[in-house]
């Protein structure tokens, strides 16, 4: 295995919830022996892609963090969608969520939400396309072997509610198609409930989506869906293509 692909792997190692971990819980999430990873992790350290936390664990670092900011087209994205998205959680008192596809999955480039809100969703974090509304939003106006893959790969169950048969996620994804917005009825997460719809140019396929999130009992999908969707125009208006088709990877 490359070294490159080992500290690939000791980055990985943090999950959403991860504040911060040590290094045998990082051996063994990243299959290494622990005086490799203890190696790896002292190098990162040095370079600013790891801290050392007084309790002795370990967290991401802030050059890390700044290094994925200088990506051209996620910051490009983001820069664009933030006044919006700021109007967004402002009119909707909710957590506003932009998101963007990678592979079967996808990446949060930015999360604006109200203070005490508590989601599993995090800047730069993951989640499956099938189960999330700003997933199921890009994977409807995807091309089919974008979805295929997605299939291909498992429709694993999360929740009680997720989708995990092919032919129920196929005709959800047409019903958004036709709707234009996508619902996650707690599909992701116990609770937690989200409107999303994609940022699209005409005719390119959708590659990122935006999104109101809230708790189950305080979101009102069918009201916010509207504002979500007005949002989610006026920037695939204002992309331009190049940034849009960047992110398509099959």
């Amino acid at each position: 295995m490359s070294v490159t692909k080992k500290i690939s792997l000791v980055l990985e190692a943090f999950g959403p919830q991860d504040t911060s971990l040590g290094i045998r819980e990082i051996a063994r999430r990243a299959n290494l022996a622990p005086s490799t990873a203890h190696r790896l992790i002292a190098e990162l350290v040095e370079i600013g892609y790891l801290e050392r936390v007084d309790n002795g664990t370990l967290r991401l670092g802030l050059s890390l963090f700044e290094l994925g900011h200088l990506v051209p087209q996620q910051r490009n994205l983001r820069e664009m969608a933030l006044p919006l998205m700021e109007d967004l959680r402002y009119a909707t008192r909710q957590t506003v969520h932009l998101a963007v596809r990678d592979e079967t999955e996808v990446v949060y480039v930015e999360i604006l939400g109200n203070q005490g809100t508590d989601l599993p969703s995090r800047v730069g974090g993951r989640m499956p396309a099938y189960c999330t509304g700003v997933g199921k939003a890009i994977l409807a106006f995807s091309d089919p072997q974008v979805v295929q893959a997605v299939i291909n790969q498992g429709l694993l169950k999360r929740t009680e509610h997720t989708i995990t048969d092919t032919n129920h996620l196929l005709r959800e994804l047409a019903e958004i198609r036709l709707r234009g917005v996508a619902f996650d009825r707690e599909e992701s997460a116990i609770g937690v409930m989200c409107a999303a719809s994609p940022i699209k140019s005409r005719n390119l396929p959708a590659t990122s989506a935006i999104s109101v999130t809230g708790k189950r009992g305080m979101l009102d999908l069918e009201k916010v869906a509207p504002a979500v969707q007005t949002v989610a125009r006026v920037l695939s208006r204002r992309l331009p293509i190049p940034l849009l088709s960047s992110y398509q990877r099959q």
